[in-house]
């Protein structure tokens, strides 16, 4: 009924695509049903295909869009059909997509006269998302339009490029005359005829590759093209300057000609709207940010706005969204506004339908494609390995690479934007040294291959995996058996005495404990180099310390606190050794090498000629690359998570264990903390990169290596973050578990933390300070308890489902009241401040309406098996509070136990709260270097190195050492920077105050200067003010 023509069942989607042979996998059956069709007459609908040919579509005039395109990719036997779409130029002359909810005949006027094109429609940021080769190819086949047309525009280099693989995917192997005649007798790009000879240059180094991974290769190249998925939307501004409009994965962009001038992420945008012909966005407020809070751009018509405004919704709920969006009410008088949403799957939900499910491969074939049969890997992949690309079944994944290949590669591929990417790339000395370190690493690392019978000349060698490619290899010019290099020099710096304040406690050291230094310090700084990436890739080198010395902490401490007793399972010995060994000793490399340039970069070594080693792009870069074999390792943090936690819940001996390292100065912040630090550091190289490029000129001899290497850790970052965001929750509510009495099974399937604080509750004798943990399904309110772990007692819960809260100041003449009803019970709180209670209402409303909305929590298999996890009997001393330490403690003289997981406590004393997204927030505003702090009635300056991390400052002598002396946590405090009247007449001084306490930090430049007011005010600054969007954010409409 569907088509007009039914072809027997064993032909394909490939066939219908008019191709010969058979060069390709699909995942469905030819026989996958048809969507079911509404009755009613039915109209013939014409569709092109991407690869030009047309197809005939019998359907019912009142069927939906969703439902012809569902045909469509039944037709082809297409699973993630979510990513395309069917336009077609409605009687404005405009290229609109058909809508998924409306019938067809409501949308086409003339539907026997309308040709309806099949077209992608959402461009992912990484096309290793896409898990299927039918769907690579399609966008491969996009791809070519684009640049046919002019649509995706980019410099001659990357345009050959992309040429080349096209070409081999359609004539194979590179044979000059057949390379030369193809190119003339087929235009594939604008003004083809002056590059066909580097076409064909590039055409020669693709040897061996299948149309599989030329498919793989082209989308390599197009997705790091400014360009790549932009579709103009022609406007302008308030001056009535000539812009266009665009929307990608990360947010609206403004462009003028075929540059990107602006760019508003979805995590700055409130809301989307059109009046008439005007744009409007509206901005959530940002103190650090110059733009206002509500910007207009004005359209050719109400039509071209709706049109944008439409795809922007559409592109905002298919990334950003967990699920497809609710439909909305229908009003039952008026109407206002527009009733569109997204319909469909999301990008997350279509990535988790292909992975979980298990489909039969089926060959599907490529149109003018004319490679030979034996050329091509047929066999289906492995299902549990959707994520890798097809390779060649001949030929091993990993190859040694020429020195002409290897150059290639690194001028290329690593960049195929930038115009100079053509130019022979100067080695670093560091390079040149190890160069044979290099070959030697890729050679021994070809016997761990798959065996290949097929003997190879060098010169035909298959390029493998290209950067950034799903197998995380490490194939190119920086190969893994130099990135480590010599074993790391050891730190031979004595640790400090063992005394030490409470973590509540404010930082008071000895003045022996650190160097009195003053204008001598001035003397060196001026010595240094003053760009601002110089300070960049400080710090990533003092960040890179602290992070090894993390490591240590599991690697080194851990193992000889708790790894070598008897009671400690070899389960988990063995996974915490698999999964942080070779970290470890890869970033001691890593870190060795950063050291070794910075010290060029400063001149203190023998490079009295610093030119080309003023840069860091090229180091990230390489070890960056070689990193990605160890993805591996990253994704086994969870595995040492749940390990830990279900040896501890079998074994009390173990669990005491533990218990008593994390009171151990060492283990400065809760052992989770320190286990999740692989998959935060990540984070962290992004931000570096990032910071690097937006300096960075694209001439920049650095520029080029640094966008490269942010192209290859946005990757791991983006595979990782949705089990990043689990494990991020997991680690919460195990720590939260260790502070609570009274509740057997706080880590069940579904509950997410959201957020924790001090209200007051009022009851029959008043006012009485509570501690409240908020949930996604509960909220508890408990008291601490008397004895000395201190642990919180839980007085009672309150469900969401079914709650209502209101505010109740003027009801019972308290500030900042608000009242919580149940269905069993009503609590009436009251916040400290009227910022604090704004923050618990919002939460706490958006907690109720997640609960209307959803069927309770779901089983995950991250927490499934640890219900009725049993509380700890024992937990560590903690500080009654920080006034009654000042009181009686003003030195290092008293130790008292120090225990990482204080958030809690600290919340308590100050009466203030925290949540999830600061959390989150904090862990990315991680930084460390060297300071020089002063007291407020003091004269010298001690120089301090200083750790920001878990809502606190840690205080060391240097970074040599094993623990810090003491620790600030910074919850309550403001940042500023001094007045005139404080006579601190120096450059680079912030002031940190809290009550009667202040302090002076001073930097040593503007930019660490920056990075320090940063990160403290993502801590300090009201959250509202400085809020992001949660992971499961609501969509703008």
């Amino acid at each position: 009924m569907a088509e007009p023509d039914p072809e027997p069942m064993a032909s394909g989607a490939g066939q219908r695509l008019g191709a010969p042979a058979t060069l390709g996998i699909s995942t469905l059956d030819p026989g996958h049903r048809p969507p079911a069709m509404p009755p009613g007459r039915h109209v013939t609908i014409r569709v092109r295909m991407l690869d030009d040919t047309e197809e005939l579509f019998d359907v019912s005039q009142k069927a939906s869009g969703k439902v012809l395109l569902d045909l469509v990719c039944s037709h082809m036997n297409l699973i993630e059909g979510d990513y395309f779409g069917l336009e077609f130029q409605n009687h404005q002359k405009m290229m609109v997509w058909v809508d998924h909810i409306k019938p067809i005949i409501k949308q086409l006027r003339r539907p026997k006269h309308t040709i309806l094109r099949f077209a992608v429609k959402f461009f992912p940021p990484d096309h290793a998302q896409l898990l299927e080769e039918l769907t690579r190819y399609l966008f491969a086949l996009q791809i070519k339009q684009d640049v046919s047309c002019g649509r995706l525009t980019c410099n001659d280099t990357s345009a050959a490029l992309m040429v080349s693989h096209i070409i081999q995917s359609e004539i194979g192997d590179f044979e000059e005359s057949q390379c030369r005649s193809h190119l003339l007798n087929n235009n594939y790009i604008p003004e083809q005829m002056p590059l066909i000879d580097k076409i064909m240059e590039f055409h020669s180094k693709n040897i061996g590759q299948t149309p599989a991974e030329s498919d793989y290769q082209l989308l390599e190249v197009a997705r790091r093209l400014e360009m790549y998925g932009i579709r103009f939307h022609p406007a302008k501004d308030r001056e009535g300057t000539r812009l266009s409009l665009a929307v990608a994965h990360t947010g609206v962009l403004v462009l003028q000609g075929h540059t990107k001038i602006n760019a508003f992420n979805w995590s700055k945008v409130r809301k989307l709207s059109f009046k008439r012909k005007r744009f409007l966005i509206k901005l959530r407020p940002d103190l650090n940010s110059s733009y206002q809070d509500s910007l207009e751009f004005l359209m050719g018509s109400r039509d071209c706005c709706k049109v944008f405004w439409k795809i922007c919704v559409e592109y905002h709920a298919f990334f950003r969204l967990f699920e497809e969006p609710k439909p909305k009410p229908k009003p039952v008088l008026f109407t206002r506004g527009s009733s569109f949403r997204f319909s469909g799957r999301t990008q997350k939900q279509v990535i988790d339908y292909v992975r979980e499910s298990e489909f039969k491969k089926i060959p599907f074939e490529r149109k003018h494609s004319r490679v030979q049969q034996h050329n091509i890997r047929l066999s289906p992949l492995p299902c549990p390995r959707h994520h890798e690309v097809p390779t060649e079944s001949g030929a091993p994944a990993e190859r040694v690479d020429s020195p002409s290949r290897r150059h290639w590669k690194e001028s290329v591929l690593v960049s195929a934007e930038d115009p100079s990417a053509s130019r022979t790339t100067r080695a670093s000395p560091s390079h040149q040294r190890n160069g044979h370190e290099d070959r030697t690493g890729s050679d021994s690392r070809t016997e761990e291959t798959r065996g290949s019978t097929r003997q190879t000349h060098p010169e035909h060698l298959s390029k493998g995996v290209v950067p950034n490619s799903p197998h995380l290899s490490a194939s190119s010019d920086h190969s893994h058996g130099m990135v480590n290099g010599q074993k790391s020099l050891e730190l031979c710096g004595h640790s400090p005495d063992g005394r030490q304040l409470s973590p509540l406690t404010s930082p008071l050291l000895y003045d022996a404990g650190c160097v009195r230094t003053d204008d001598e310090d001035e003397v060196r700084r001026k010595r240094f180099p003053t760009d601002r990436a110089y300070f960049i890739a400080k710090e990533l080198l003092t960040t890179e310390r602290t992070y090894l010395k993390d490591l240590e902490v599991v690697t080194v401490s851990f193992q000889s606190a708790v790894g070598q007793d008897e009671a400690t399972p070899d389960s988990l010995k063995n996974t915490v050794l698999s999964a942080f060994e070779p970290l470890h000793k890869f970033h001691e490399g890593f870190l060795r090498e950063v050291e070794q340039r910075l010290a060029l970069w400063e001149g203190r070594s023998n490079a009295h000629i610093k030119g080309d080693n003023q840069r860091i792009g090229d180091v990230m870069l390489k070890n960056l690359q070689g990193l990605k074999p160890l993805t591996a390792n990253l994704h086994k943090q969870s595995e040492v998570l749940l390990e830990l936690e279900k040896a501890c819940r079998a074994s009390r001996r173990l669990e005491g264990l533990c218990r008593d390292f994390e009171l151990q100065k060492v283990c400065y912040v809760p052992l989770n903390v320190f286990i999740l630090r692989p998959l935060h550091r990540l984070s962290h190289y992004k931000q570096i990169l990032e910071r690097l490029c937006k300096h960075y000129p694209a001439t920049h001899v650095d520029f080029r290596d640094c966008r490269a290497a942010l192209a290859d850790v946005s990757e791991v970052v983006e595979q990782l973050q949705g089990s990043l965001i689990k494990m991020e929750n997991f680690q919460k509510l195990l720590e939260l578990k260790k502070d609570l009495i009274g509740l057997d099974n706080l880590v069940v399937p579904g509950r997410e933390f959201i957020r924790l604080g001090c209200l007051s509750k009022l009851s029959g004798k008043g006012l009485q300070q509570r501690m409240f943990f908020l949930f996604n399904d509960v909220i508890l309110y408990t008291s601490r308890g008397m004895m000395a772990n201190n642990q919180f007692k839980v007085h009672g819960q309150l469900l969401l489902h079914g709650m209502t809260i209101r505010e109740s100041e003027d009801e019972w003449g308290v500030p900042h009241a608000f009242t919580l009803v149940g269905q069993q019970q009503s609590v009436v709180v009251a916040a400290s401040s009227l910022m604090e209670m704004e923050k618990w209402m919002d939460d706490i409303q958006v907690a109720i309406e997640t609960v209307k909305t959803s069927n309770g929590p779901s089983s995950d298999p991250l927490t499934s098996s640890l219900i009725d996890i049993k509380c700890p009997e024992d937990s560590s001393a903690e500080a009654e509070s920080e006034d009654d330490i000042m009181a009686s403690l003003t030195s290092l003289e008293r130790p008292t136990p120090h225990r990482g997981n204080t958030m809690v406590h600290v919340c308590w004393h100050r009466n203030t709260s925290v949540s999830m997204v600061d959390f989150s927030i904090a862990v990315e505003n991680q930084l460390s270097g060297n300071l020089l702090r002063k007291f407020k009635n003091s004269n010298g300056w001690q120089k301090l190195w200083v750790v920001f991390t878990n809502f606190s400052l840690f205080f060391y002598k240097s970074h040599q050492d094993d623990y810090p002396l003491a620790s600030l946590p910074l919850l309550g405090y403001s940042v500023t920077i001094p007045s005139d009247s404080e006579n601190i007449h120096k450059e680079y001084v912030f002031k940190l105050h809290f009550k009667s306490h202040v302090y002076y930090f001073r930097s040593e430049s503007e930019y660490t200067f920056e990075r320090w007011m940063e990160v403290i005010r993502s801590v300090t600054v009201p959250s509202s003010s400085a809020r992001v969007l949660n992971s499961k954010e609501s969509h703008l409409h």
